[in-house]
């Protein structure tokens, strides 16, 4: 009988072999699953914006990512997420984003809510119609087209000033003149919205204690505040009218203001483009020229300046103004008596005459 062999010993790997080996397989799929977080994806979207609705998910998020072409690999960029812990951070919102970009630049940029945002800006001294005109024509909304009529309905909303002021009829003077970013999901109303808070931040706690110092309300200030707006062409002269009008007023004098009539005939809806004698005959509480003191309200949005002014008036005698006909600024010559100012009313008309 033949020798029989002695049995083979079974090879088997120690566990600090299996260890090192599972270390390198998880090393090297962490390193590729960071190449697939890390390098730039180009796709057709850049233009597009993509609206993530309050409440989604993350999974969700990334599967219409991957849909629009904007991820390259949708497990990759959940399998990233479940590692790191990153999908709760993901904000709500309207985004778009730029082409090439990686998955990492994607998630940072959902995690910021960095949205996608247009401009408009309200010019200080723009009326109710002058808005509803800008508010009407926003590209960009999902919104349907709104018509200025069906923004000038908006504007009535005069809950959002109930506080301030009771008396209002419409928003006029409380749609803060400003810069304001919007989304395609963004809402007129909630523009509307937007700079009536504005407002609210400029015009101060501070500032109304003031305006009851004085003895003024808030719809005062800021009807004050409204016509040195339309007024004032010159920065430093906004003191200077606010001043004569205090003093107009104190002497119960009429105001003598010509944006008020001009507001009159708007609100008429006959105003020509310029100031004729049947709009300074007409019979409107808007009309200064006709009924002493201040209109019943603002005729446009005051900016900051104009709303420190009223509560500010420099200290003079002034009791009149007309534009400076010996300057092309739009600066105004002031005077203290009647004859003073005949003289420089004189010596416009002259000037005007000379230029026709």
């Amino acid at each position: 009988m033949p020798p029989q062999a002695p049995p083979r010993k079974k090879t088997s790997l120690s566990p600090i072999v299996i260890l090192f080996l599972l270390a390198i397989a998880a090393f090297g799929s962490w390193l590729w699953l960071q190449s697939q977080i890390e390098t730039p994806h180009a796709h057709n979207a850049e233009k597009k914006v993509i609206s993530v609705p309050p409440g989604t998910g993350s999974s969700a998020v990334i599967a219409q990512l991957n849909r629009e072409g904007i991820l390259a690999s949708e497990w990759a960029v959940l399998l990233w997420l479940r590692v790191t812990g990153g999908g709760d951070k993901i904000k709500a919102g309207d985004y778009r984003f730029k082409s090439p970009i990686s998955a990492r630049e994607v998630i940072a940029q959902l995690s910021r809510g960095q949205t996608f945002a247009l401009e408009f800006t309200i010019p200080e001294g723009y009326n109710q119609f002058d808005i509803a005109r800008v508010l009407s024509g926003l590209q960009g909304l999902k919104q349907p087209p709104a018509s200025q009529d069906a923004v000038l309905a908006l504007l009535q909303n005069t809950t959002l000033i109930s506080d301030l002021d009771a008396q209002a009829s419409s928003l006029e003077g409380y749609l803060f003149p400003d810069t304001y970013e919007y989304t395609p999901t963004t809402t007129r109303a909630q523009l509307v919205e937007a700079m009536v808070k504005r407002f609210r931040r400029v015009f101060t706690a501070e500032m109304q204690q003031q305006a009851e110092q004085i003895g003024m309300t808030t719809r005062q200030v800021v009807t004050l505040a409204s016509l040195i707006e339309k007024e004032a062409k010159v920065d430093a002269e906004r003191e200077l009218i606010s001043q004569v009008f205090h003093k107009r007023m104190r002497m119960r004098e009429r105001l003598a203001c010509d944006p008020t009539v001009i507001y009159a005939a708007l609100l008429a809806g006959k105003y020509r483009g310029k100031i004729y004698q049947s709009d300074l005959d007409r019979d409107s509480q808007y009309n200064t020229y006709k009924y002493p003191g201040l209109p019943p309200g603002p005729i446009a949005s005051p900016g900051r300046r104009s709303l420190q002014a009223a509560l500010n008036p420099a200290q003079t005698d002034y009791l009149f103004f007309v534009v400076d006909a010996t300057r092309n600024d739009g600066s105004h010559k002031f005077s203290a008596s009647s004859a003073e100012h005949e003289r420089a009313v004189k010596i416009l008309r002259q000037s005007e005459r000379t230029q026709r």
